[in-house]
């Protein structure tokens, strides 16, 4: 019997992962929201430039492709959550903005999903979410280098 426990690592950080994103639909979903939604209106709410962020940086926070950004903002914008701003410097560039009734739709459901957030997570010590957030920063990492066998 293999004792290598790495596919499991691999295995059980996917499915966690997506157990979240299915479990977090119970948080959102009565709000009209999806989690990717949710997620833009976090990032714009709390981010430290008021005139919004690019499509392009909301891309690379959210880890997703330049494309679905687009249909994620627009669908946004249909709702009147989010607007695109010119940015003064470059024209080629959008700002995305919160509006104030995304705003004040993200002030609602942030302290609902911060009460969750610490259900999940109650009896885990500082400590195990240091070491926690280290090992997933380092597999980040991995995950972007990696080599096929014959291209070692």
């Amino acid at each position: 019997m293999s004792t290598d426990l790495t596919p499991r690592l691999i295995h059980e950080i996917v499915a966690t992962a997506d157990l979240f994103l299915n479990e977090s639909q119970r948080l959102f979903r009565p709000h009209g929201l999806t989690a990717p939604q949710y997620n833009v209106l976090n990032i714009l709410a709390t981010a430290a430039d008021d005139r919004g962020l690019s499509q392009r940086e909301l891309g690379d926070i959210l880890v997703v492709d330049r494309s679905n950004v687009t249909g994620l903002i627009d669908r946004m914008e249909k709702c009147s959550w989010v607007r695109r701003a010119d940015d003064p410097a470059d024209r080629r560039i959008y700002r995305v903005e919160l509006t104030p009734k995304g705003r004040k739709l993200w002030a609602r459901i942030a302290p609902r999903y911060l009460e969750v957030v610490h259900q999940v997570t109650a009896g885990v010590d500082a400590k195990q979410i240091q070491s926690a957030l280290a090992l997933l920063a380092d597999l980040q990492t991995r995950a972007t280098t990696w080599k096929l066998p014959e291209e070692r």
